[in-house]
């Protein structure tokens, strides 16, 4: 087996906030004796959450066992979830923030499932995946990530499940979606359906289309992590990994905007 160096697109920051969950979960547990540091044990989950690798391939590279490298994600990657905001406090937050508007669009996390597990299998998709409703703000940024449900279900109405059409309606922001959430409210705008419609609804269509593209970047940025491009764990594991990636996204853009603030100080002065 060959080695080498490699790189991560992540800043310094994320590292050094993952290895203070690391060391406080020692500390608790009141661990001894491990084979990584805590800043060796923080870059391995980051490492395999951003590549997507099987555990093998992390476990080699930090020269431990698979089953330790399994451990050592899992316990690293568990608490992060738990620092996702909630709906209704991302909502609030959002309103707080003074957005013009949200979008919220689905999303497929493709699953390595048989043929046979019919209820993963999306017919829009035409494959097997995990249903994640995401909102986001007009520029792309992640406002929530609801949790994991088959593939199957319709956008709709795991829009419904998750109680988004009634916490979005209450918060009063208006709502861009695509044509999978007709029918969810008159405060989710949604373009016009048909064929052979007026050019008023053409235009109209158009525009909602330039409004609600930025917004539904947010799901691309979820599978920059290559984990989240093809699941080969337990299927409902799809919502907590996409919570954790979101948590570490967020922190990278407080990052980079730390870095952006302080290089316009510095060519002020």
């Amino acid at each position: 087996m060959l080695f080498c160096r490699s790189s991560l697109p992540l800043s310094r920051q994320t590292l050094t906030h993952v290895t203070g969950i690391v060391g406080r979960h020692r500390k608790q547990t009141g661990s001894k004796g491990r084979a990584l540091t805590a800043g060796m044990q923080a870059l391995m989950p980051l490492a395999y959450l951003k590549k997507g690798e099987m555990f093998v391939n992390p476990g080699a590279g930090f020269g431990v066992g698979t089953s330790t490298a399994w451990r050592y994600v899992n316990e690293t990657v568990t608490p992060l979830p738990a620092r996702s905001p909630e709906l209704t406090r991302a909502v609030a937050k959002a309103r707080r923030d003074g957005l013009l508007y949200l979008v919220l669009d689905g999303t497929l996390i493709p699953v390595d499932r048989v043929k046979a597990d019919r209820p993963f299998h999306s017919g829009k998709h035409k494959k097997r995946g995990m249903n994640l409703q995401v909102i986001a703000s007009p520029d792309g940024t992640i406002v929530w990530v609801s949790g994991p449900l088959a593939g199957s279900v319709h956008d709709l109405r795991a829009a419904r499940i998750w109680g988004l059409v009634r916490e979005l309606a209450a918060s009063g922001i208006p709502v861009l979606a695509d044509k999978g959430c007709v029918g969810a409210g008159p405060h989710v705008e949604t373009p016009y359906k048909g064929k052979n419609k007026p050019q008023s609804c053409k235009d109209a269509n158009r525009s909602h289309a330039r409004l609600r593209g930025p917004g539904e970047r947010a799901d691309a940025q979820l599978q920059s992590w290559k984990i989240l491009t093809r699941l080969r764990c337990c299927p409902h594991r799809a919502g907590h990994l996409a919570k954790a990636v979101h948590v570490l996204r967020n922190r990278e853009l407080n990052a980079r905007w730390k870095r952006f603030i302080a290089a316009a100080l510095f060519r002020a002065r």
